[in-house]
């Protein structure tokens, strides 16, 4: 009789430990691979300011630190600017010269800002929520524990891979990033 009860308390405790990964591990999963590693992705950046929208494309690349290079990519008009975007400032180089600038403008957040935005808060935002989305995930996070923080919703593709954020400020879409190309480096 002991045996037949120790049977089933090792297979019960066995069938305990096999869980399937949840929402949020995947998330922090995601999170922990950026910080080892960096990324590389394409942006179709949407601001919309209420009286006036921007569109703007962009190939970028992440350190594990968090530093943002860009290249512009549209419009033509603009093509070819580079750029970096660390914690609180940012620098444009076209033709070989440099310009700094806020990632504030007129109280606005400037629409080059945004993959920092989306890299830091993917790297260390508040995530408020995480789940299941057209066979991908939609994360809510923001961006800061501040109580006026930017609010972030990331969706990822069904290997993971985000592809779609949404920056809103007091529960208003402000900025939207369409997301290629998504790939650990």
């Amino acid at each position: 009789m002991r045996r037949i009860c120790l049977f089933f308390l090792v297979a019960f405790l066995l069938t305990g430990c096999s869980k399937d990964e949840g929402n949020m591990d995947k998330c922090l999963r995601l999170r922990q691979t950026l910080l080892a590693q960096g990324c590389s992705f394409e942006a179709l950046i949407t601001a919309d300011y209420g009286d006036s929208l921007y569109e703007f494309g962009m190939q970028c690349q992440a350190d594990a630190s968090g530093t943002v290079r860009f290249r512009v990519t549209e419009p033509q008009s603009i093509a070819g600017i580079t750029g970096v975007l660390e914690q609180g400032t940012g620098a444009l180089t076209f033709d070989e010269q440099v310009l700094a600038f806020s990632m504030l403008a007129d109280q606005q957040i400037t629409p080059v800002s945004a993959p920092w935005i989306f890299i830091n808060t993917l790297r260390g935002g508040y995530l408020t929520s995480c789940g299941d989305w057209n066979g991908g995930l939609k994360i809510a996070a923001d961006d800061s524990y501040h109580e006026d923080a930017l609010h972030l919703d990331i969706w990822t593709d069904g290997s993971g891979m985000p592809n779609r954020c949404e920056i809103l400020w007091r529960e208003r879409r402000i900025i939207t990033l369409n997301i290629e190309n998504f790939v650990f480096l």
